[in-house]
């Protein structure tokens, strides 16, 4: 069949693909898990490794990956649930201002739209279609004078569990050298070598995803937080050795 002329000349594309950025919670969710699970387990790790024994390393670490978890999974359940609390609130304020004040909504129809070069006598038309619908009224006001969209009512478990599992998975990598060995120093030099790789690597994938221009700096940077946080937590425990050979005992003791 022979196209019109427009689609020979170009000037309409036969198909358009528009390229956008989806599950931006999720991976929002996924990105807090994994950098905090990355971090805090690995300084917890390099911090513990400074007392010589990997056995504290690694129950130290599994039970600070176990409440960081729930920790983190309980931030983002809650966080969800206010974001729902807040929309639903402002909803019912939105629904009885749309019933009870309808010129003054009326009036910031035009306030919004006027800035897109919209006169009164254009906008009026549209204000009219919505008038006739209060939800739809509703819905737009939402959208565009409070830019509250209705969130996912899954969401607060969806995030919890990305949050927590993130967290954990994260956790896991730099303490599993440490239950592989009984050298605590020769884990420390594997931690530090796989945790640092992959914390290069998971910079470099947030920030393609999220900004990829920028991707090389976000991987160096995400780098850097993770090596500056483990190298501050074993300096402190290893500038602090009459304790920390009063903690291995006390540790030591419960493990046996």
């Amino acid at each position: 069949m022979r196209q019109s002329p427009a689609h020979e000349y170009g000037a309409i594309p036969a198909e358009h693909h528009e390229e956008h950025f989806d599950s931006a919670e999720i991976v929002r969710d996924t990105i807090i898990g994994l950098s905090d699970g990355l971090t805090v387990p690995f300084a917890l790790a390099a911090g513990l490794s400074s007392l010589g024994s990997t056995k504290i390393v690694v129950y130290g670490g599994a039970a600070e990956i176990v409440s960081g978890s729930i920790s983190m999974a309980l931030g983002g359940y809650l966080a969800g649930r206010s974001e729902m609390e807040h929309y639903n609130t402002e909803r019912l304020r939105e629904e009885q201002e749309v019933e009870e004040c309808p010129h003054e909504e009326e009036e910031e129809i035009v306030e919004i739209l006027e800035p897109y070069g919209l006169d009164r006598a254009t906008i009026q038309p549209i204000i009219e279609k919505l008038k006739a619908n209060p939800e739809n009224f509703v819905n737009f006001m939402m959208k565009f004078e409070l830019g509250l969209e209705k969130p996912d009512p899954h969401r607060s478990w969806i995030s919890a569990l990305t949050i927590g599992v993130s967290y954990m998975f994260g956790g896991i990598i730099p303490l599993a050298p440490y239950v592989f060995t009984d050298d605590a120093n020769k884990a420390l030099i594997v931690s530090v070598a796989v945790t640092l790789l992959t914390l290069l690597i998971f910079g470099y994938v947030k920030s393609r995803l999220i900004n990829p221009k920028g991707a090389v700096w976000g991987a160096i940077q995400t780098l850097l937080i993770g090596a500056l946080a483990a190298a501050c937590s074993y300096g402190i425990v290893y500038l602090l050795p009459d304790e920390s050979q009063q903690v291995t005992g006390f540790l030591q003791s419960v493990a046996k």
